[in-house]
């Protein structure tokens, strides 16, 4: 079966301005690439629809939402965060950014593809269920977990969050939900420094320190996350793709290459065959070198297709 590429125009219009590290330019770097090394064409193409509320309202609270509506503006750029911010396309962006992770599920889950990669912006792992954050507005990889649990009624999903800043929008949203485990790798400390606990057996968390490289991130994979997976046996599983722990990217400490990339996909895709039917839905996060972004995209998807 095919990997879908799910993703909409809007999410380049979601613009911050030039010097902005979350550039429309990182999914043109994305999709100049698949063309390049010949990957596009064979990926089915999906045109993300916006999510709806009631699906928002699974991860994030009703007030919340009417926060983000009440706070587009209708020209200029509005802070809602330290680090976030809304322009006049971005309610619509952040719509179809969680939207895809629901349309992803779904032609997952009724067979037309084998997994699925969603190439969207804004980011959303940091988003907690009250609070956006670190670039993000909603949790769309929480989206999609929510609507596989919900909608398709799955009774134990997974999200692998290998995004060098640590998940902190999606433990907290699934904190208490022993439906779904939460593994995230990650530079400690760093941004966002939000606490994490290991006391909850569905919280995987690796820290790992400034200058690691793919040895010692390969090594904590193996050794925690790995394992945790086949104990938990996720019937489908997320992945938050972060690729700014890539040696290249200059926010973050961490010197990742492609091939650590690729080795995680091929990771957890064995995980998947042996546990969900190869059921994977994966979610653009961070990754702001584009030449890096690209090569990295590129590794992952050519994983998730087998080839």
């Amino acid at each position: 079966m095919q990997t879908a590429y799910v993703t909409h125009p809007a999410c380049l219009l979601h613009d911050l301005g030039e010097v902005h590290p979350d550039a429309p330019a990182r999914l043109g770097a994305i999709q100049d690439k698949l063309i390049a090394a010949q990957l596009f064409d064979w990926l089915l193409q999906i045109e993300a629809p916006a999510a709806s509320r009631a699906q928002l309202q699974r991860v994030h609270d009703a007030d919340y939402i009417d926060f983000i509506e009440a706070n587009a503006p209708e020209s200029g750029i509005r802070q809602i965060d330290a680090d976030t911010a809304l322009t006049p396309h971005s309610l619509e962006a952040a719509y179809r950014a969680a939207g895809a992770l629901v349309a992803a599920v779904d032609a997952v889950m009724e067979g037309r593809v084998q997994n699925a990669f969603c190439a969207v912006r804004p980011p959303g792992h940091h988003a907690e269920r009250r609070r956006a954050m670190g670039f993000c507005i909603f949790n769309n990889i929480a989206v999609g977990a929510a609507h596989a649990l919900e909608t398709h009624g799955l009774e134990r999903v997974a999200v692998v969050d290998f995004d060098v800043h640590h998940g902190n929008g999606t433990e907290d949203i699934f904190r208490h939900d022993p439906r779904v485990m939460i593994c995230s790798a990650f530079q400690h400390p760093f941004y966002p420094g939000t606490p994490f606990d290991d006391r909850n057996p569905n919280q995987i968390n690796v820290p790992l320190e400034r200058g690691a490289r793919g040895d010692a991130f390969r090594a904590a994979v193996t050794d925690k996350i790995l394992p945790a997976l086949d104990a938990f046996r996720p019937q489908m599983i997320f992945i938050s793709a972060g690729f700014d722990g890539h040696r290249l990217d200059d926010m973050s400490g961490l010197i990742l290459t492609e091939s650590d990339y690729a080795w995680m996909t091929e990771q957890l895709a064995a995980v998947a065959r042996t546990h969900a039917q190869g059921r994977i839905v994966s979610a653009l996060e961070g990754g702001y070198d584009l030449p890096a972004l690209a090569d990295s995209v590129a590794v992952h998807l050519r994983a998730l297709m087998g080839i």
